[in-house]
């Protein structure tokens, strides 16, 4: 049978058709000669997720994202993604679809994070959970943001302090500031002429000094011996002797008090003291009476006569 040049033209039409569909649908990531299996995932926000965009299991690519259109819910309008999976492995239908990723380049990914639990396995037009990550530009912007409000509060506030003391440096102020910064200058001069007579001072007084510094130390080692022998010494004998000793003195003392012993009743005894008192008197008496009338008591002859009568001078008849 011969194939004329019109079935030839529509045979290579046809195929060209079918390639164009071919070509087209494999550009938008899908593959019409792969027994893929289809999911959908909903999301409120697919945060810059587009079509031909990777899929992945433990960050090997197992499909791609085929389409992304709008759902209307009751509540919100959400955005449903639609994603192939070539690769024949199971997971639950209770398995999550991250989005992840989004970098100052890369573009967003979708990771499926899969669970093997008691659930039934995914088949193919099932709906997985979503779940969106946070990319670098979001946490960028979490953690600047803080930062932003405090740096414009910072401002404002600098600000209202540069207009107060703008109100307060006026005229006479910024003279007053200038008499004080003055005043400075003088007194830091002066304290440097002292600064410079006592460096003076201890340049002429330095052998002085230094003898003073040697005798300080001498005296910190002989007291650092002193402490030596002190800690040395027996104190526990010396503090036992000083309260033995001081027993004594108490109970002496407690003698004298209660008129004890030959002490304590020259102390306590009344009639001695008295009669002490009263031979001190006649001892007196006696003595004046031996100075006035030594002859009553004392005869001396050189030639042995015998003494005469004692008689009464004027004076003790008077």
């Amino acid at each position: 049978m011969k194939i004329t040049r019109e079935i030839k033209t529509g045979i290579l039409a046809i195929l060209a058709i079918a390639l164009s569909i071919f070509g087209y649908q494999f550009l938008k990531g899908k593959n019409l000669l792969s027994t893929e299996r289809l999911f959908y995932v909903i999301y409120d926000n697919v945060e810059g997720l587009t079509t031909s965009s990777s899929v992945t299991v433990n960050g090997m690519i197992v499909g791609k994202v085929l389409d992304i259109d709008f759902i209307k819910t009751n509540k919100s309008l959400k955005q449903v993604v639609t994603i192939n999976v070539h690769e024949e492995f199971d997971f639950s239908v209770n398995s999550i679809a991250k989005i992840y990723g989004g970098g100052l380049i890369g573009g967003k990914s979708l990771s499926i994070n899969p669970v093997y639990d008691n659930g039934a396995f995914a088949k193919s037009g099932d709906t997985l959970k979503g779940q969106v990550e946070e990319g670098l530009i979001e946490l960028v912007n979490d953690r600047l943001t803080p930062l932003q409000e405090k740096i414009e509060t910072a401002i404002v506030s600098a600000d209202s302090v540069l207009t107060a003391i703008n109100g307060i440096l006026s005229a006479d102020s910024r003279n007053n500031l200038q008499s004080v910064f003055a005043d400075l200058s003088v007194t830091m001069r002066s304290f440097k002429h002292t600064a410079s007579t006592l460096d003076k001072v201890l340049g002429v007084n330095q052998p002085k000094l230094d003898r003073i510094f040697v005798n300080l130390d001498e005296m910190s080692t002989n007291l650092s011996q002193v402490s030596d022998s002190l800690s040395q010494a027996n104190i526990g004998q010396m503090v036992a002797s000083i309260d033995v000793t001081t027993k004594n003195f108490a109970a002496l003392s407690k003698d004298l008090q209660q008129g004890r012993g030959t002490a304590g009743k020259l102390l306590k005894d009344e009639q001695l003291y008295n009669n002490l008192e009263g031979a001190s008197k006649e001892l007196e008496k006696l003595l004046e009476d031996l100075k006035l009338n030594p002859k009553r008591y004392v005869h001396f002859s050189l030639f042995g006569k015998k003494p005469g009568p004692y008689e009464e001078s004027k004076s003790e008849t008077k």
